[in-house]
């Protein structure tokens, strides 16, 4: 079975049907297929160059495919409207900018914006996701903080905040863990756990594969554009699999304290060190 048709438990909410994806000359990704179920905590890993931003921001139909297709329920994302698509599908960037002076509150609230029409303005149903998206991520205390004075580790939960109060069915996650201090990534990850535990479809582009393996429910490999490897972490995470695509020898084991595919890089010798027989 390949990749590309692995199967999934749960519905199909969104798929890539063959798309060929790029930015002038070659094409980034030359032609891909790939299926998210309703449930996934899918992670997507590879090297850098590989596709992963660019897969995911074509899910979130800001990327446009030269062919193929993105579909939200068999649907042609780019026959619908944004505002619908919105209202399902939140990104979270690998880098966003905040206008000068703006507080943390107010980039938050920024999420609740899709849910708007002319007929439907501010309501206590906004004001209830803002500051439930401020106490998950343990932002209460800066709320009227301007987000230029913040630390960079506070400025990217002020950002998932934002994507929390925007309250989807899908959360696309770019690099969620950037800025962030190690306590503060597994903390930011066992949210997206919690929130995937409670319904809602996870997909994150991650570099770490420990942290892959520990949180993925499924593991998606890209090499050159392609997807080289979908299924359970278990399953995929093989020392094979990370010298081919990593060109990194290294053994895969249990995680003592998960249980979940670790990897252990193999030790190189420094150079110019010669190993001398006894």
């Amino acid at each position: 079975m390949s990749p590309e048709t692995h199967p999934h438990d749960g519905p199909v909410l969104l798929s890539a049907r063959e798309i060929t994806v790029g930015y002038g000359g070659e094409p980034v990704i030359p032609s891909l297929s790939l299926d998210i179920a309703q449930g996934d905590f899918m992670v997507i890993v590879g090297p850098n160059g590989c596709g992963k931003s660019t897969l995911l921001k074509t899910f979130a139909r800001v990327n446009r495919p030269s062919g193929g297709r993105v579909e939200l329920d068999g649907q042609d994302v780019r026959r619908l409207r944004g505002r619908s698509v919105a209202r399902r599908v939140s990104l979270l960037p690998q880098s966003a900018s905040a206008p000068e002076g703006i507080t943390v509150a107010e980039i938050v609230a920024r999420g609740r914006h899709p849910h708007h029409t002319l007929l439907r303005q501010w309501s206590a149903a906004d004001e209830h996701a803002v500051a439930a998206a401020l106490e998950r991520t343990h932002l209460v205390e800066l709320s009227d903080t301007p987000v230029s004075s913040l630390s960079g580790g506070q400025r990217q939960r002020a950002w998932v905040a934002m994507v929390l109060a925007q309250d989807t069915e899908v959360i696309l996650l770019d690099e969620p863990t950037t800025f962030l201090d190690i306590a503060h990534q597994y903390e930011l990850l066992e949210l997206f756990a919690d929130l995937n535990a409670e319904g809602r479809t996870i997909v994150a582009v991650l570099h770490d594969l420990n942290q892959a393996a520990r949180f993925a429910s499924r593991l998606v490999v890209m090499r050159g554009g392609r997807v080289h490897g979908d299924g359970p972490p278990a399953s995929v995470l093989t020392g094979e699999l990370v010298r081919e695509v990593f060109a990194l020898g290294a053994d895969v084991v249990d995680d003592p304290q998960s249980g979940t595919p670790m990897v252990v890089p193999h030790v190189r010798a420094p150079a110019g060190r010669v190993t001398v027989p006894e």
